[in-house]
């Protein structure tokens, strides 16, 4: 229920014709399609000055018919630090405080600038392969196999898809590099993104847990009111609000 956590370096793009693909129509390289996209997530970070916005979380376990929600203000710094304020919380509230509070608290400790450069998405942490091309939401994606060099909770083994035109990261499935628990069966992720305007951001993180008491537990995270701190008030909406998530 963390791996969210893994990709949010990512969460800001901007999409630049600086960083475009070669006018000689050759395919990039997997080198080149990582280090497009990690020198875009790094013109991200110096360009906006920090950002703000708002996620909601819904935890649900069949098997205990048990359900909780949270909803969260996100701040970031320039440097990339993460600071969360939950706004309401509701249910489940031994969930709320140790699996929904504890997955912010990962997260803000993981984003300090000395522990995210052991997370992102480069070569300095995976060994990457391009597998092929696909269409996603109208626009061709690279299809690359992310493998972990190192056995860390915080890593991942899956896929991800990465914009052939901005060089954004647009979708990311897998599972932890390392089992985070004893109790955990299994995790399997889905994380999807969405361009509006220059910039790209999360939309939404579906994680799917299989414990060894508790059974099958759903988390669903969905992202809004995204914006980088430096935008004008009148521009400062990048998604809406959502109505509350319903399986």
């Amino acid at each position: 229920m963390k791996n969210h956590l893994l990709l949010t370096a990512f969460f800001l793009l901007p999409a630049s014709a600086a960083i475009a693909a070669d006018d000689s129509g050759t395919p990039p390289t997997t080198e080149q399609i990582v280090g497009r996209m990690a020198a875009l997530d790094l013109q991200r970070q110096s360009s906006i000055g920090g950002y703000a916005g708002m996620r909601r979380y819904v935890l649900e376990n069949q098997n205990l018919q048990k359900r909780a929600e949270m909803v969260v203000r996100v701040k970031g710094d320039p440097d990339g630090t993460k600071h969360f304020e939950v706004v309401s919380e509701g249910g489940w509230k031994a969930a709320n405080t140790h699996v929904l509070r504890k997955m912010l608290e990962s997260e803000s400790e993981t984003s300090r600038p000395e522990l995210r450069a052991t997370t992102r998405l480069n070569c300095a942490n995976y060994e990457f392969a391009i597998v092929g091309t696909e269409m996603l939401s109208g626009r061709r994606a690279y299809v690359l196999e992310a493998k972990p060099k190192r056995k860390d909770k915080y890593l991942f083994q899956g896929r991800i898809w990465v914009d052939a035109e901005d060089y954004a990261l647009v979708r990311a499935e897998g599972s932890p590099a390392k089992n985070p628990s004893f109790w955990t069966k299994s995790t399997h992720f889905v994380q999807l993104y969405q361009k509006s305007g220059p910039l790209w951001f999360p939309v939404s993180t579906q994680s799917i847990t299989e414990a060894r008491i508790f059974g099958t537990t759903d988390v669903h995270i969905d992202y809004f009111d995204y914006a980088p701190q430096n935008q004008p008030s009148s521009e400062i909406t990048l998604l809406s609000a959502k109505e509350p998530y319903k399986p």
